[in-house]
């Protein structure tokens, strides 16, 4: 047991475009001495440097899997109307880019002290299925079972995911269900959020495992200045957002946040 060598690896998700919460992230994880990255998905739309964030995770991201924009924004089957505000999120990446974002994998499985690892961006099923913090038992299963999407391997005993930009932790039904928050686009409290997991790499023996949850404050302000000079599209519901971390449909619609079981 003393000779035991624990791997570290951080998970991080939802980086939606911006890139100034990415690299306050990015700092940090190297500050930690963290060099293994895996992202869960959703680097574009929302923020205005959708292009600069994918070549950055492509650098920096040892895994990097599909999240719902990097399938349905780069559709090339998709029309969207001129002046709006997906054609703006969708021209300000390169052709090379849609075709990158939409042959990303869809999961990706590995071991850690004895856990058996399944990450994917929103649920076993599909990038477009939304799984919420208050979910119920069948939904709960269902995260943990191999679907034509993740393919037939082991079943996972920890899942990890992101989407919802609702970080979480739930154990039960011996079971490890983990929701790593969001980067770019934080809700409820709009400070980046990502994931440490820390384990013996390749072990199917029980061995000590670890997630922490690590929140890292950045210049959001900076950020939104940077979106207003590039003449990005919804800045008020992007304020909302970063700023005081009140989803944009929420803030469009004019109601005011609810705790999560309301």
């Amino acid at each position: 047991m003393a000779d035991m060598q624990l791997e570290r690896i951080a998970l991080i998700s939802d980086v939606h475009g911006n890139l100034t919460a990415l690299e306050a992230v990015l700092a940090d994880i190297e500050a930690r001495g963290i060099t293994r990255i895996f992202n869960l998905g959703d680097y574009v739309g929302k923020g205005p440097r959708g292009q600069a964030v994918v070549d950055r995770c492509r650098e920096v991201c040892e895994v990097n899997i599909l999240g719902n924009w990097d399938d349905f924004l780069p559709d090339p089957d998709r029309d969207y109307p001129a002046g709006g505000s997906m054609l703006w999120w969708r021209q300000e990446l390169r052709d090379d880019q849609h075709a990158w974002l939409r042959n990303l994998p869809f999961c990706h499985d590995f071991q850690l002290s004895g856990q058996q690892i399944r990450l994917f961006h929103a649920s076993a099923t599909t990038v477009h299925h939304r799984v919420y913090f208050d979910h119920d038992e069948a939904a709960y299963r269902s995260m943990f079972e191999n679907t034509p999407a993740t393919g037939n391997g082991p079943l996972p005993t920890v899942v990890a995911y992101g989407d919802t930009h609702d970080a979480y932790y739930e154990c039960d039904l011996g079971r490890t269900l983990i929701n790593v928050g969001s980067v770019g686009n934080s809700l409820h409290d709009p400070t980046p959020v990502y994931t440490i997991l820390e384990g013996v790499e390749n072990s199917t023996a029980p061995a000590p495992f670890s997630i922490q949850f690590v929140r890292v404050p950045y210049d959001a302000h900076a950020e939104l200045a940077i979106a207003h000079e590039l003449g990005a599209p919804e800045l008020d519901g992007y304020e909302s957002e970063i700023i005081h971390g009140i989803y944009r449909g929420t803030f469009y619609a004019g109601e005011s946040p609810t705790y999560h079981r309301d």
